[in-house]
């Protein structure tokens, strides 16, 4: 808020335009002759409000209660002298804002310069001259009202901007997602794995990748139903997601009942350890399956892989070797764990 005296024929400027604001004045001076006479000069005015204080102790209070749109503060109180309720006003999380007018009986510079050191907007001598007061009463009014109401659009401004920002990263989030179990879909897995590939051979480090099939699943749909079949990939999927519990790891949907498990920094060894984890923890929910030929619970085959890029060579090496050891996997009676290179 600006702190200084408008000239008076500046201020009638805004006299017209500002008929429409509702103005609520404060004043607080322990004379009752003059909160008369200041009534007086305000009653009749459009949309202006009029509220009377004459204890020094009870103003900010009287502040909170009104919620001025301007205060008009005498200088001299018996209790509190007017420049230390000038600096309460500022300090006071509700009032900082609002204009004040000081009233005073001298038109000396020091105390001006003094009153407006304190935080006052404004500079009176009492009694004012009534145009004049009505002036500057609906000036500094109409610039707080501007600033509150320009403070509220810029908070719903940005109220808006981060529920736009929450709505645009839910979308995206969902946009990643496969729908049936939660897990990141091909999509996603596709970008994913081609951007920890760059960086693993930026930084000169193993990548990891696990390749998960849920043995039989044709046989289990057919003996049970698509509704069952499609609550254990569920389970699957749960028990991948626990598993994988690092930062970088990224379990996600490879397509039908396939899965994936990215591994940034980790070597065939330990790709051979997750795998056999999750393989053991599969078998463990003891899901029957008597429609398997592997055993008489669901159970899995996972095939590993664990590249250090080179320059030039694709993410696709990476999948193919991982997909190669599921085959052998697979060949080799199924529910077992198989890390090629």
């Amino acid at each position: 808020m600006e702190t200084r005296m408008m000239p008076l024929a500046e201020i009638d400027l805004q006299h017209e335009q500002s008929d429409e604001l509702p103005i609520m004045v404060l004043l607080v001076d322990d004379q009752v002759i003059v909160g008369e006479a200041i009534r007086r000069m305000l009653a009749g005015e459009p949309n202006v409000n009029f509220h009377y204080c004459a204890n020094a102790d009870q103003a900010v209070r009287a502040a909170e209660k009104t919620r001025p749109t301007v205060i008009l503060q005498d200088l001299v109180m018996p209790s509190t002298d007017g420049l230390t309720l000038v600096r309460q006003y500022r300090a006071h999380p509700a009032l900082k804002n609002v204009p004040i007018i000081v009233l005073s009986t001298k038109e000396e510079p020091e105390v001006k310069r003094a009153a407006f050191m304190a935080g006052a907007n404004d500079y009176l001598v009492k009694l004012p001259d009534r145009i004049e007061l009505i002036a500057r009463v609906r000036y500094h009014s109409r610039a707080y009202l501007n600033l509150v109401q320009r403070d509220e659009a810029y908070r719903a401004l940005r109220q808006s901007q981060q529920q736009l920002l929450e709505t645009n990263f839910e979308l995206q989030r969902l946009t990643n997602l496969d729908g049936l179990t939660g897990l990141s879909n091909r999509r996603y897995f596709d970008e994913y794995v081609g951007a920890e590939w760059r960086r693993a051979g930026r930084e000169h480090t193993e990548l990891g990748l696990l390749m998960i099939d849920v043995d039989n699943f044709k046989s289990y749909n057919d003996t049970y139903g698509h509704v069952a079949g499609d609550e254990v990939l569920k389970r699957v999927a749960a028990t991948i997601d626990q598993i994988s519990s690092r930062a970088g790891d990224l379990a996600a949907r490879f397509g039908g009942e396939e899965f994936v498990l990215v591994l940034p920094v980790t070597s065939a060894d330990g790709v051979r350890v997750i795998g056999e984890k999750i393989r053991s923890q599969i078998e463990d929910l003891a899901v029957p399956h008597i429609g398997s030929p592997t055993g008489p619970v669901l159970t899995i085959s996972i095939g590993g892989a664990a590249l250090l890029p080179l320059p030039g060579e694709p993410a696709s090496k990476l999948i193919v070797a991982a997909d190669r050891a599921l085959y052998k996997a697979k060949n080799r009676g199924r529910n077992c764990v198989l890390v090629g290179d």
